[in-house]
């Protein structure tokens, strides 16, 4: 199943997210666990060709309703990656330092490096989000927003960055039911709040949201894809099998020595073995 076909928001697709099932699973679960092992250590060998050719930059784009697995996509499918060529970033609620800038302000310094990944986890999106469900801005700011944000990765594309943007779709029911898990695990309790529910209230005003910025702002340059995510190990196997064809599509090889290989082996090999017969002795 070719899940970028599936998954996509077509360029000027009117987007319904109630036509697209949060449940669905397209694998049954043990021989999605086995595929998502295999793309996990593709992710890792196609990451370690990127950082090695320093040619190309990937950004990944996480965003979701409250507790849609932004998190759990980052520890269970990007845990693949290297740190050393890895960022994860989270834009949040802006500062008053922030808020004093244009809204891409604090975003462009975070685009990956050639060679590297970054990973947002939470992102500029949320300035056609949270700012227009919660009316902090009027409806021609966060309209001609999407025009800025197209030009944004645009730039970043013609720059060599690959952008693979991602909707972790999930059910209301599902939300309440991840909320629960928060409340009766010590683990998680600290990711309770109580915005959290008060933000259920406004479900609908965001399902609304996302479907507009999202047809506004996929493009063939840097696509959306909405990843049905009310089963966890689906939402990791559709994730990483998109990234990886994605990346897969740059054609990556590791470049060319910079010194003569054989004139290596001589001098060096050589005394290597020399100095293993002498400890031999």
């Amino acid at each position: 199943m070719d899940y970028r076909k599936q998954m996509i928001v077509n360029p000027g697709q009117k987007l319904r997210l109630k036509d697209v099932d949060p449940a669905f699973k397209g694998e049954t679960h043990e021989s999605a666990t086995q595929e998502l092992e295999r793309y996990r250590q593709k992710l890792g060998q196609l990451q370690a060709l990127l950082y090695a050719e320093k040619k190309h930059s990937v950004l990944i784009v996480l965003q979701a309703l409250d507790a849609g697995g932004k998190d759990g996509t980052v520890n269970h499918v990007f845990a693949a990656f290297n740190p050393q060529g890895t960022s994860v970033v989270s834009f949040k609620q802006p500062t008053p330092i922030e808020l004093d800038h244009d809204f891409l302000w604090r975003v462009h310094p975070h685009a990956p490096p050639k060679g590297g990944v970054a990973i947002f986890n939470r992102s500029h999106y949320e300035d056609v989000l949270v700012t227009r469900v919660h009316k902090l801005v009027d409806k021609s700011t966060w309209t001609a927003r999407y025009d800025r944000i197209r030009g944004f990765e645009s730039g970043l594309r013609e720059s060599g960055t690959t952008i693979v943007k991602f909707f972790l779709h999930i059910s209301k029911e599902e939300q309440l039911a991840r909320f629960a898990q928060r409340l009766d695990d010590p683990a998680r309790n600290w990711k309770i709040s109580e915005s959290d529910y008060a933000e259920r209230a406004l479900w609908d005003d965001y399902i609304e949201a996302f479907e507009d910025a999202l047809a506004a702002t996929s493009t063939r340059e840097a696509p959306w894809y909405v990843i049905p995510a009310n089963h966890k190990w689906f939402r990791n196997l559709a994730v990483s099998r998109i990234v990886a064809d994605s990346m897969e599509e740059l054609g990556m090889a590791f470049p060319k020595p910079t010194v003569d290989l054989t004139d290596i082996r001589r001098k060096y090999h050589a005394a290597a073995e020399e100095e293993r017969r002498d400890k031999r002795r």
